[in-house]
């Protein structure tokens, strides 16, 4: 069991490791970028992650960070938006074969390309479900530093060039990430009715170990009390974009215990699968943008393979449709999780009976 740090140590490289997310989100603010706040500080703490700084984000601060962009996801949530979810079905069925085709694809990319063996070709290819990934990695025996950086290196990608690109072709509007509606903080009673509901749901779904639960389970709660007009007050839009810079600085830390050399080595392999798998999803994003009106910025990122919480993150910072986002990414998850788990055993039970089997052949021989 590994020692644990000194206070004094993690405080002082988690406040070194905001400021540097805060320093990025606020350039690419100024510099008037789409979803500023978010890329800006994922790719600031990316960068020092990999200029060796001790970048560093606790699990208890990133968990308070998921309930309160949550909340203000469930914000935007209006009875429109409540009834717009009868329209989805097709466009959520579309997306789960948009997700096979995909870990196919790419999959078959890293094996043919790159030599990767099967097993890690998979996990490499999985679009989202980190965690997941880099368990079955370690238990399975995939190539566990090339999954993480390939995987890392999709979701950076992801959240740099998604926003930027929509913009180039006019389809958002650069913006602080701030929720949409009144922000009338001296509703005291609505905020703390909203807070409480919010932080129960949060709790409720973390319980049931509801994918993405923290922020999905505030999503809920405070979409249900938006939706039905039952409340008006949102979080003020300090907190909500201090949150999503530590969201960034979390999903950049990622880079830690990564050197640039290691980095390039997989390179490759990891633009050549951002490719693969973004050319995927921009058929099945032409397919429902041709019949159906949604806009084309929610279909982009419900469709991109990124990780769950940062695209839900990127939906809050475009002031995009959270539930639409968010019922398609718990949809791809979903296929994504037991899809894998199924396959990566079956290939780990495959490559076990051919070396027990080669084993069984050699003992026959030197006999």
């Amino acid at each position: 069991m590994l020692p644990a740090l000194p206070l004094r140590r993690v405080l002082t490289e988690t406040a070194e490791t905001l400021a540097i997310a805060l320093a990025g989100g606020l350039t690419f603010t100024y510099l008037a970028l789409p979803a500023g706040l978010v890329s800006g500080s994922v790719l600031a703490v990316a960068t020092a992650a990999l200029l060796g700084r001790p970048v560093r984000m606790p699990l208890a601060l990133a968990r308070v960070c998921y309930v309160i962009v949550g909340i203000l996801l469930g914000a935007v949530v209006s009875p429109e938006t409540l009834r717009g979810v009868i329209t989805w079905p097709v466009s959520i069925a579309l997306l789960m074969l948009c997700s096979v085709v995909l870990m196919l694809a790419t999959s078959s990319y890293l094996r043919i390309v790159h030599g990767w063996d099967p097993l890690s070709a998979l996990l490499g290819a999985s679009p989202g479900a980190m965690a997941q990934v880099i368990a079955l990695s370690s238990e399975l025996g995939g190539d566990l530093r090339a999954i993480a950086i390939v995987q890392t290196m999709r979701v950076l990608l992801i959240v740099i060039g998604l926003p930027n690109g929509l913009a180039l072709f006019g389809l958002v509007v650069p913006a602080v990430a701030v929720a949409r509606g009144p922000a009338d903080v001296s509703v005291l009673g609505q905020m703390i009715v909203l807070v409480a509901v919010s932080v129960s749901f949060a709790a409720a779904f973390l319980y049931l170990r509801f994918p993405g639960g923290l922020m999905f389970g505030a999503l809920t709660g405070s979409g249900l009390l938006h939706g039905t007009g039952y409340i008006h007050a949102v979080l003020p839009w300090w907190i909500g974009s201090s949150s999503v810079i530590a969201l960034g600085a979390l999903v950049g830390s990622r880079f830690a215990n990564t050197t640039a050399r290691m980095l390039v080595g997989y390179l490759g392999a990891a633009l050549g699968s951002f490719a693969v798998s973004m050319a995927v999803a921009a058929v099945f994003i032409a397919i429902v943008a041709y019949f159906f009106p949604f806009p084309i910025a929610n279909i982009v990122i419900a469709f991109s393979p990124g990780a769950q919480d940062t695209m839900m993150v990127l939906a809050l910072a475009l002031h995009l449709d959270p539930v639409y986002v968010g019922a398609h990414h718990v949809a791809r998850f979903l296929v994504v999780t037991f899809s894998v788990a199924i396959a990566a055993r079956r290939i780990a039970q495959k490559k076990t009976a051919v070396r027990n089997r080669d084993r069984s052949e050699q003992t026959g021989t030197e006999e």
